[in-house]
């Protein structure tokens, strides 16, 4: 981690040009290094998003709109209201998850396919039903036939699936991805969705 230097009443520590310089710390038993700010900024370490980040990214926009899809049912579907509350909490939360992972892959577009460096998984006829914890189309249309205490029953079960495929994925771009801000989004979805996978299983 780089930090700046305690300023010194005798102005010795500054670079020529007058600017504070910054101290790098140096490995345990060696001397820090004093670097100007372009040679700081040469020694931060890279973090540009790699193939996991954007794999990571890309499919957990779809296993998130696969979530609200599930969710939307249960309003007219669901018999128990913490089910219902869940579902509404679920919605709440994925609906930005989504829009932040979108502005995210604008930020940083994937490499075009072809190129070597693309997010494997990605290219044309990508099945998202393999993906760890989706739902297959039977099962979804099982779900939206389904009401009252059934529709209950199949939604917690698919739902606790679906959330631990989520931290499947997660756990995977945390192990072998690159980008701070993915990290961040990773973590976030262990946090919410381990908690909400444990409330569910007090449900069912």
């Amino acid at each position: 981690m780089l930090t700046l230097t305690a300023c010194q009443d005798d102005g010795a520590d500054r670079a020529d040009d007058g600017r504070t310089p910054i101290v790098a710390p140096g490995r345990p038993g060696e001397k820090s290094r004093t670097l100007s700010p372009e040679q700081a900024a040469k020694a931060k370490p890279d973090d540009s998003p790699n193939a996991a980040d954007h794999a990571y990214v890309q499919r957990m926009i779809e296993h998130h709109r696969q979530a609200l899809t599930m969710s939307e049912l249960a309003p007219e579907r669901a018999a128990a209201d913490p089910v219902k509350r869940l579902a509404e909490r679920i919605t709440a939360g994925q609906k930005p998850e989504i829009g932040a992972m979108q502005k995210w892959l604008a930020l940083h577009p994937a490499p075009a396919a072809g190129s070597g460096t693309a997010a494997p998984g990605h290219g044309p006829g990508h099945d998202h039903a393999s993906m760890p914890g989706m739902a297959t189309e039977q099962q979804l249309r099982e779900l939206a036939d389904a009401r009252g205490a059934d529709f209950d029953r199949l939604f917690l079960k698919l739902m606790t699936a679906h959330h631990e495929g989520a931290l499947t994925m997660a756990g995977e771009a945390l192990a072998g991805g690159n980008n701070p801000a993915v990290e961040e989004m990773a973590n976030e979805v262990v946090a919410t969705q381990s908690a909400e996978i444990h409330r569910m299983r007090t449900m069912g």
